[in-house]
């Protein structure tokens, strides 16, 4: 299994609700947790990670800050439909990124939608996104 998520994997940014020039959607796939991703202060917000081909991924670690809820979903294909995997909410971690590790058994995933419903303040960031898989074949 390797991260799977990585730009220099093959995987980009096909869609984000918010875009700071500064601070863009594509930082969190850069594989550099000092760049990150900033919302603009509403909720939800979402940003979807596109991979090369089907994936199985098994895991997937968020590294953050001010989350308090994040609901994850996969699609398989480019229909646009996407099944939700996990939800969880995040401890609020003063001023320390959030680390969380999230199992989720073997999932086949063309795109992993991450949807951030609520946080801790009005702005939010994702400084990287880790998804643990292998191409299926």
């Amino acid at each position: 299994m390797f991260d799977v998520a990585l730009s220099s994997a093959g995987a980009h940014i096909a869609l984000a609700t918010s875009s700071d020039e500064k601070h863009p959607p594509e930082n969190i796939i850069d594989g550099n947790a000092e760049t990150f991703w900033s919302t603009t202060g509403m909720f939800p917000q979402e940003v979807v990670i596109r991979f090369q081909t089907l994936m199985k991924i098994t895991n997937i670690h968020i590294c953050s800050y001010n989350i308090l809820k994040v609901r994850l979903e996969a699609s398989e294909n480019d229909d646009n439909k996407f099944d939700v995997i996990a939800e969880r909410e995040l401890e609020e971690t003063d001023s320390q990124l959030q680390q969380e590790e999230i199992q989720i058994g073997e999932k086949r995933a063309l795109s992993l939608r991450i949807v951030i419903e609520s946080g801790y303040d009005h702005f939010i960031s994702l400084h990287k996104v880790v998804v643990s898989g292998q191409a299926l074949h």
